[in-house]
């Protein structure tokens, strides 16, 4: 009776710890999110002169909107990537929190590093479509 008992305390306590790993990764998302959208929208701002340029010149909405999700998106496959070396070199240390999961698991891996870039790519897309509505007028005459 105390085993099992002990058995679900346990159980509970694993629960607990994988619900509260679960809201601080959602949390890390939303940050991420809002961290690449800042960034990049500030960017966007600051390169106000430089899209309208671009824009009298003939360059059309969808090449604004190519070049700034690009070079948005460049960045963070860049993180993704220095995250991803990070984690497999970490993953000796973090293997007695994992449950279920072997330390070194490619799928995870993998999805988590596609969850990110998604997460980025809508990001990026947000200013970019700021970055498409600059008036080429307006945008030159600024300063």
């Amino acid at each position: 009776m105390k085993s099992r008992l002990w058995r679900i305390a346990l159980t509970k306590t694993w629960r607990l710890v994988a619900d509260i790993a679960g809201f601080f990764s959602g949390l890390t998302l939303l940050l991420v999110f809002i961290g690449i959208y800042g960034t990049l929208a500030y960017t966007v701002a600051r390169r106000t002169n430089e899209i309208g340029l671009r824009m009298a010149l003939g360059a059309g909405r969808s090449n604004v909107l190519k070049l700034v999700v690009a070079e948005g998106f460049k960045l963070a496959l860049i993180g993704v990537a220095i995250g991803t070396a990070g984690a497999l070199a970490l993953t000796r240390l973090l293997s007695s929190l994992l449950y279920g999961v072997k330390h070194s698991d490619p799928l995870t891996f993998v999805a988590v590093a596609f969850i990110l870039a998604s997460v980025a790519l809508a990001a990026c897309y947000i200013p970019a479509r700021q970055a498409t509505k600059v008036d080429p007028i307006v945008a030159l005459r600024y300063e």
